[in-house]
Parts: structure tokens; C-alpha cells; sequence
């Protein structure tokens, strides 16, 4: 595919829209000539410590579902990664891409516009602007983040129970003034 052509798969409410992006989620970039690079390799050091956190928490007595959850922020990250280092030198001729390895784009492509319609005109500032719901366009690898990111805040007491039950344990067998008397 070249870039922006739009396929729809489902109607309107889902369409392969390739989009190459040069950034983060939703667009976001570093600026300067080695904002892009800063990023790639953010991205690199993060994948190799979370790979290396992944391991030791997996040794240790620690939720399933957490470490599931880790894998796929791992998992979608390193993805981003392989677009970022390789697509401009898998691609260059086809998309006129000009940069070299790790100033690549992240290639974006799963587009859920489930409606759209127009702000009530009494709002103010947007008032008569028209939105889609869920308008970004992304990628496999952007949603095994947010579904490892999500589920961790979702599953927070499952995966890191707080420790009151022991606090209350060991003040009841603690020693008490009358105890002390005797």
C-alpha cells in the first residue's frame, strides 16, 4: 500500500487506513533532527529492561495476568521498534521515504470511526465543530500496549494486594499492657 489510501473492511465503522507516523501515540513527536532517534532508542533501552524485568518477575512468585500484561507492553513496543529501525530501508522506493535506519516511521492502519456528528452550538469554543468517535488510526502493536497498560490499572489490587491483613496479624499477637502486668 502507498500511503493514505483508505480500504474499508466493515462499512464505514472499520477501515485500513495506512498511515505512516513519525512519532508516538497519536501523532506526538520529539522535534530536532535526533528527536526521532532519541525516540527509537528510548524505545530499544525500555524493550531490553522490561525484557530483563519480565524475566526476573517471572522467577518470583507474581500474577500470571500481570506478567501477560508486561509481555504485551513488551511485545507492542518491540513491533514499534522494528517499523522505527527498518521500514525507511525496507520501503524507500515505495513510499519516497528518506532516512536511514532508526529515523524509520511507524506504519498505522486500523481506523474505528464508529460515528460522527456535531457539537451542540451552546458549547463553548467547540459549538458546531464537527468529531468522529475514535478517529486515531493505529496499529497491532499500539493496541497490545494499551490492553497490557490498561489491564494492569484495571487489575491493580488483583496483581499487587495491599498487605493490611498482615499489619492486623501482627498487632493482635503483639504483647498487650495487661499482658505485660502479668
Amino acid at each position: 500500500m502507498t500511503n493514505n489510501p483508505v480500504i474499508p473492511v466493515f462499512g464505514d465503522w472499520f477501515k485500513l487506513n495506512f498511515t505512516e507516523n513519525n512519532g508516538m501515540a497519536f501523532g506526538i513527536e520529539i522535534p530536532g533532527l535526533y528527536g526521532k532517534l532519541f525516540l527509537t532508542l528510548f524505545r530499544i533501552i525500555f524493550v531490553i529492561l522490561g525484557f530483563l524485568y519480565l524475566l526476573k518477575q517471572s522467577s518470583v512468585a507474581l500474577k500470571g495476568g500481570f506478567l501477560v500484561c508486561v509481555a504485551l507492553i513488551i511485545a507492542g513496543a518491540l513491533g514499534n521498534i522494528i517499523d522505527s529501525v527498518f521500514y525507511g530501508i525496507w520501503f524507500k522506493d515505495m513510499n519516497y521515504y528518506d532516512g536511514g535506519y532508526f529515523y524509520g516511521r511507524v506504519v498505522d492502519m486500523l481506523h474505528f470511526p464508529l460515528f460522527s456528528g456535531t457539537f451542540p452550538s451552546w458549547m463553548p469554543k467547540i459549538g458546531g465543530d464537527s468529531f468522529t468517535f475514535f478517529s486515531p488510526v493505529f496499529n497491532i502493536a499500539d493496541t497490545a500496549i494499551s490492553t497490557g497498560v490498561i489491564s494492569i490499572f484495571v487489575f491493580q489490587k488483583r496483581y499487587f494486594p495491599h498487605k493490611e491483613k498482615e499489619v492486623v496479624a501482627v498487632l493482635d499477637s503483639s504483647p498487650t499492657i495487661a499482658d505485660e502486668e502479668e
